[in-house]
């Protein structure tokens, strides 16, 4: 899906740290994947597990020629964008490029900036540090939602109410939170079916 914005051009992005591995959460969980993580955020959720990603100005830039090498070199299909919050930036440059190698482009978003590139995959995972854009929602092909207490379920509902029925829906405990939240998110999927559970699996297996 195509989607344009006029965010300025981009010919370099921050970049935290690029690796392969394999997918831990949601619809392409225990796929291999590139993951390429942006330095910069400005959503500041309380429990994020990677803080050191949200300064941007301390990471080093590459350029798209440099970043999309890297990624076509490790010979997996799947480069996921991710953050920080990799939409601060406009990541048209970079997706065109990333498909023109022969790669499928997803994206790992809060929807907190307006939306740019051409993505394959939008996994929208919307936080109440900072309100998503309302064009997250049909661009959205997953809703995942970290379940931090039990008021998140409702939470939930209202961003999927908002979904088209395409998207895939998911929720995920809060890692810190997991042993008290995982119960309740079984308990919550036996009796609404349509949301599945997302794990960090790569937590469990101990993987970047």
């Amino acid at each position: 899906m195509k989607i344009s914005t006029p965010k300025p051009f981009t010919d370099s992005l921050p970049v935290m740290e690029s690796f392969l591995t394999v997918q831990g959460e949601g619809a392409f969980s225990g796929a291999a994947a590139y993951f390429i993580r942006l330095g910069g955020c400005d959503v500041g959720c309380v429990w994020c597990d990677v803080k050191e990603s949200w300064d941007a100005a301390a990471h080093p830039h590459f350029t798209i020629e440099e970043i999309v090498a890297q990624a076509k070199s490790h010979g997996v299909e799947i480069v996921v964008i991710t953050g920080g919050e990799p939409l601060m930036y406009d990541l048209t440059t970079l997706t065109k490029a990333l498909k023109k190698a022969g790669l499928r482009t997803h994206v790992e978003t809060s929807g907190a900036h307006a939306i740019s590139g051409d993505w394959d995959w939008v996994c929208f995972s919307p936080k109440k540090f900072m309100a998503p854009k309302p064009d997250f929602y049909p661009a959205a092909d997953e809703l995942k939602i970290i379940v931090f207490n039990k008021s998140d379920f409702k939470w939930a509902e209202a961003h999927a109410a908002e979904c088209p029925e395409k998207t895939r829906l998911f929720l995920q405990p809060e890692w810190s939170k997991k042993d008290q939240m995982t119960p309740l998110i079984v308990d919550y999927v036996k009796k609404n079916p349509q949301w599945r559970i997302s794990l960090q699996t790569h937590k469990y297996l101990d993987i970047p």
